[in-house]
């Protein structure tokens, strides 16, 4: 019996006593040049993927994010699909091999495409969790039209795809929200351009949070055009929008956050004197902005609005409230030419991303000087 006979028949026993060694065998192949098993192992793990289903979740977690950190976990995924192990961890994942993104194109799928991504994504565990997951939104989303392949709205259906799958795996709460996170938002970075207003970047910032590096990351692995000219200007778009996010907080630390004046004009609104209640109302605002309620200097009736909303001055009267309120507008910023960033989910109206696949509604993903004969841009 050779050497090589007597290894793979080990590495069989191994998986038949233990299931999870299967993913520990992808950890081996992401972690070492990408080499795949003697066939003997590859087939008995085939016949040995079902048990994965009832493997401890914390134990599953660990190896297959070890196989996910690797340097070479595009040929461990595809070995694990090879197995099946995959469409018994990720049914969602193995769902995507052979999704066409386009009509009459020949270039890689979903699964390709997500693959790469997830080798092109930085060495940040959380990161490539989402990079794994950003796309599976994709299959139940996919519609033909004339005009070609559209996934509309799949961000928000991934994210709340991911909510069935973390349960299968041992991830803290705060874990499991940064991955949901990523995958809702991963288009964000698309809508941006020029155009966008400083309160639009602000509002962006905001939103995204302690997020955004993860984001931005995820964003820039995201991109799998073929053509380097195409790869470098959308990562230029995306260290564009950074580099705005970046300047505009340094200039924001070193202002206030509420513009002069505004005491006053609480004062004159509210028709109260100067007071405990005043400076009272003051700390809330100034509260609200660090919590990222409020955004900074804005306008007077702005600030006030917010005030009569949340119903803190006593025997307002009820008319004067509602005149203050409208008279102060939608708290989203008013010069915002991109809108309130909403996602296009109706049971999930939190802040969002609009929708990817060339969609001729909202078409975010496609610059109007996009090149129609490039089949590779952002998926």
């Amino acid at each position: 019996m050779s050497g090589e006979t007597t290894g793979a028949d080990r590495i069989r026993g191994l998986v038949e006593a233990d299931a999870v060694v299967q993913l520990e065998i992808a950890g081996a192949i992401a972690h070492g040049a990408g080499h795949w098993p003697p066939e003997k192992v590859t087939e008995t793990c085939a016949l040995e993927a079902v048990k994965l289903a009832a493997a401890d979740t914390g134990r599953l977690r660990v190896a297959m994010e070890h196989v996910l950190m690797g340097r070479d976990v595009d040929s461990a995924l595809e070995w694990l699909r090879t197995t099946t192990a995959l469409g018994v961890l990720f049914p969602e994942l193995a769902a995507t091999v052979d999704l066409v993104q386009e009509t009459g194109r020949q270039h890689k799928d979903v699964w390709a495409h997500t693959k790469q991504v997830v080798r092109q994504t930085v060495g940040r565990p959380l990161v490539r969790w989402a990079a794994l997951l950003h796309d599976i939104g994709k299959v139940p989303t996919r519609t033909f039209t004339d005009d070609g392949v559209h996934f509309h709205g799949h961000a928000e259906v991934g994210a709340r795809m991911f909510d069935k799958i973390y349960p299968r795996f041992a991830f803290a709460r705060d874990e499991r929200q940064t991955i949901r996170f990523l995958v809702k938002h991963h288009l964000r970075t698309n809508q941006y351009s020029e155009a966008w207003t400083d309160s639009a970047v602000r509002r962006f910032h905001r939103e995204m949070g302690p997020h955004m590096i993860d984001l931005l990351d995820l964003s820039r692995a995201d991109i799998t055009s073929k053509r380097p000219g195409r790869r470098k200007t959308l990562l230029e778009q995306i260290s564009a929008l950074s580099d705005r996010v970046e300047v505009l907080v340094e200039a924001d630390s070193k202002l206030p956050p509420l513009p002069p004046g505004v005491g006053n004009a609480l004062m004159d609104a509210f028709e109260i004197p100067p007071s405990r209640l005043v400076g009272d109302l003051m700390r809330v605002l100034k509260n609200s902005i660090e919590s990222n309620q409020l955004e900074a200097r804005r306008e007077d009736a702005y600030y006030v609005a917010y005030l009569a909303r949340q119903d803190l001055v006593p025997n307002l009267d009820p008319q004067k409230r509602a005149a203050l309120i409208e008279a102060g507008g939608d708290l989203s910023a008013p010069d915002d030419p991109e809108g309130p960033h909403r996602g296009v989910d109706p049971d999930d109206p939190s802040p969002g991303v609009l929708s990817c696949g060339h969609d001729p509604d909202n078409d975010p993903c496609v610059h109007r000087d996009a090149d129609p004969d490039d089949p590779e841009l952002r998926r």
